[in-house]
């Protein structure tokens, strides 16, 4: 399998997800048509699929023109965005397989960023659109504190520790000054920081990060740090501490950031 990021907008990623074995290829929700048909041209590659991580339109920008150039398209998405998505013929949910080539992608139904997500897990890959991101998570548009923290923590976190994660956005500095805001003794956060800072600086793309990355320092999987624990209890001192609580007040907190 490879994957090949194509920025889009001011701060998207798109995905061409390869078989190297067929050269068909899915594109993880094409923000934009022109630099993802470029890429294509430029891979040589035969499209067959749009999988779409959620119906927002930074995502689905390039759908109705891909069709126009490739009628036979199958493109991709949760059930309950029937309608939501241009030109969607395929109605996902959890535990549904969809293939490229001769790669298989499993699909994981993490509602919270809206009602309708999903991510695509290939390999050792997991393509989480809005969902997770680089030290952060999307905001809570249609779902719920507590179905982000389970799509986050108890989904997507059950992969392993060496599946990379490729996010929809280059928000990972902005992210990992967050973090540093309410985590700021992590050394792990600090250290990933630091190299982060230095990606950028030098055109750098941060995607992809890994599952064990994100696991020491995002703070929305880190809901059961005592330094994030203790920020929660001094602004919530009559609120009882659980994983869901911290995780709504760090989202709140982030919103205002």
């Amino acid at each position: 399998m490879q994957v090949v990021p194509i920025p889009c907008l001011s701060d998207n990623y798109s995905y061409l997800i390869i078989c190297e074995k067929t050269r068909q290829a899915g594109v993880v929700d094409p923000s934009e048509f022109t630099p993802v048909w470029e890429e294509i041209q430029q891979q040589g590659i035969e499209l067959i699929a749009i999988l779409n991580t959620h119906h927002h339109w930074d995502h689905v920008g390039g759908n109705e023109k891909l069709i126009q150039k490739l009628p036979n398209l199958k493109v991709y998405g949760h059930h309950s965005d029937r309608g939501r998505i241009p030109g969607q013929n395929v109605f996902l949910d959890e535990g549904h397989v969809v293939t490229v080539g001769s790669l298989e992608g499993h699909i994981t139904y993490n509602p919270g960023h809206t009602t309708g997500a999903v991510s695509y897990y290939f390999e050792d890959s997991v393509f989480t659109g809005d969902t997770m991101f680089a030290g952060g998570c999307g905001r809570l548009f249609e779902g719920t504190a507590g179905q982000m923290y389970r799509s986050l923590n108890e989904k997507i976190g059950a992969y392993p520790a060496t599946t990379k994660v490729y996010f929809g956005h280059e928000y990972t500095e902005s992210n990992l000054r967050f973090a540093l805001s309410v985590e700021p003794g992590n050394p792990q956060l600090q250290e990933k920081m630091a190299q982060v800072q230095a990606i950028r600086r030098n055109g750098g793309y941060t995607t992809p990060s890994t599952l064990a990355s994100e696991k020491q320092t995002n703070p929305f999987l880190r809901c059961d740090s005592s330094e994030i624990q203790a920020l929660f209890k001094k602004r919530k001192p009559q609120k009882e501490i659980t994983p869901v609580a911290v995780f709504k007040e760090i989202r709140l907190m982030k919103d205002s950031f």
